[in-house]
């Protein structure tokens, strides 16, 4: 893939050039202090960006590989568990659950919408009511597959509400970094991400935080795990090491991402995020394309459309592919019918004004469709319209 092309995709994120020097550098020792001093640094930038105090443990596996060690270090078989399903990561996650033994109660909310705190707590207490007080909930912060972002804070202060011994686990791999987000504020147990997302690295680590309440439950979990086992982790990383090898290199190109996000500033990097998901949402319903979240809950890292009546994805991807364009397809059930644009990490509003007009051009193309010479007008104004409201609410 040229370095010209435009990766418009959910993860992998494009890299900044200081990320890829980074990455680049000739290999220290795992055992010794350069690593040290490295893990340390990194450690404690990941603790500002997740807001929290508590550990923040480094794993080398993707973000599912966290889902996983989120499972795994904290429940045990039979463990009841509400899982809350937008889309197909929180289907994912229920599943992981499901694998090692848990008793999962789906909460499945209609694909392009979010989860309601109400309905939540709703399912708590049917659970209860039961006889089966939940261990754990699982929630997707944003769901990439469906282009929505569940409200979390709300969320979690029904959880805590109707649930307060459930542990609140979550999957913040696409959203957390990009969006406001607030581990400690909203009583968040586990948090898992990804090196690949927001945080612009390569894929290959995985980033979860546990709060003491967490590492109570840990001491009685009886599920298994050994390469995920978060205890092993949490002591080697008290000596500056992880159990096992480490990604040596994707860890140095952390270091430089995480440099280069404080440097930014994470509240300028949330007002950058909104633009570019108002630009990308008003652009395409611009040309004519119909959006397929809930505009209340649409997603600042990715945004879902519905393919136009009687286009072919397949087609389309390589058209769009052809002129140096590259977005997602989508997942599961929403496969063909959905395309998807990410916007997160190393974007600019100037990277989505480029890919509206690559798409206008594929679909004329195609024959798709769409109202000429109004996306990029439209992108702009939008843009500096959500700039504004984040000006006048005082987020920035």
């Amino acid at each position: 893939m040229s370095d010209t092309t435009n990766l418009r995709i959910p993860g992998p994120t494009s890299l900044p050039q200081s990320v890829r020097e980074a990455g680049s550098r000739q290999m220290v020792n795992h055992r010794g202090p350069e690593f040290k001093a490295l893990l340390g640094r990194v450690t404690a930038g990941l603790q500002r960006g997740f807001r929290t105090t508590d550990d923040v443990l480094i794993l080398t596996a993707s973000g599912t590989g966290a889902l996983e060690a989120c499972i795994v270090n904290f429940l045990s078989p039979g463990d009841p568990v509400l899982a809350v399903s937008i889309g197909e990561f929180g289907e994912r996650f229920a599943a992981i659950a499901r694998a090692f033994g848990a008793d999962v109660t789906k909460l499945d909310v209609e694909p392009g919408r979010a989860a309601e705190p109400t309905a939540v707590a709703e399912a708590l207490q049917a659970m209860a009511t039961a006889g089966r007080a939940p261990r754990a909930v699982l929630l997707t912060h944003n769901e990439t597959s469906t282009g929505v972002t569940n409200p979390l804070a709300s969320i979690a202060a029904a959880v805590h509400e109707t649930a307060p011994d459930a542990l609140l686990i979550v999957d913040g791999i696409s959203g957390l970094g990009a969006l406001p987000f607030e581990t400690d504020g909203w009583g968040l147990d586990v948090v898992a991400t990804g090196s690949q997302k927001s945080w612009m690295v390569p894929p290959g680590l995985a980033m979860v935080s546990v709060s003491e309440r967490a590492w109570a439950a840990s001491e009685t979990a009886t599920m298994p795990r050994y390469y995920f086992d978060l205890r092993a982790a949490r002591t080697s990383a008290d000596k500056g090491e992880t159990p096992w090898t480490p990604a040596v290199g994707i860890c140095f190109a952390l270091d430089a991402a995480l440099e280069a996000i404080e440097a930014e500033g994470y509240e300028a990097i949330f007002a950058r995020h909104a633009a570019v998901g108002a630009a990308t949402r008003a652009g395409l319903a611009a040309m004519g394309f119909e959006l397929f979240a809930d505009p209340a809950h649409a997603s600042d890292t990715v945004t879902s459309v519905r393919m136009p009546p009687g286009a072919d994805w397949t087609a389309f991807s390589r058209e769009l592919r052809s002129r140096g364009l590259v977005v997602a397809g989508a997942q599961g059930r929403l496969a063909g019918s959905v395309f998807r644009i990410g916007h997160l990490g190393d974007v600019q509003v100037d990277d989505i004004l480029r890919a509206l007009e690559t798409i206008e051009a594929g679909s004329l193309a195609l024959g798709i469709p769409v109202t000429r010479g109004v996306a990029v007008e439209a992108a702009r104004a939008a843009a500096a319209a959500a700039g504004r409201q984040l000006v006048g609410s005082g987020a920035v």
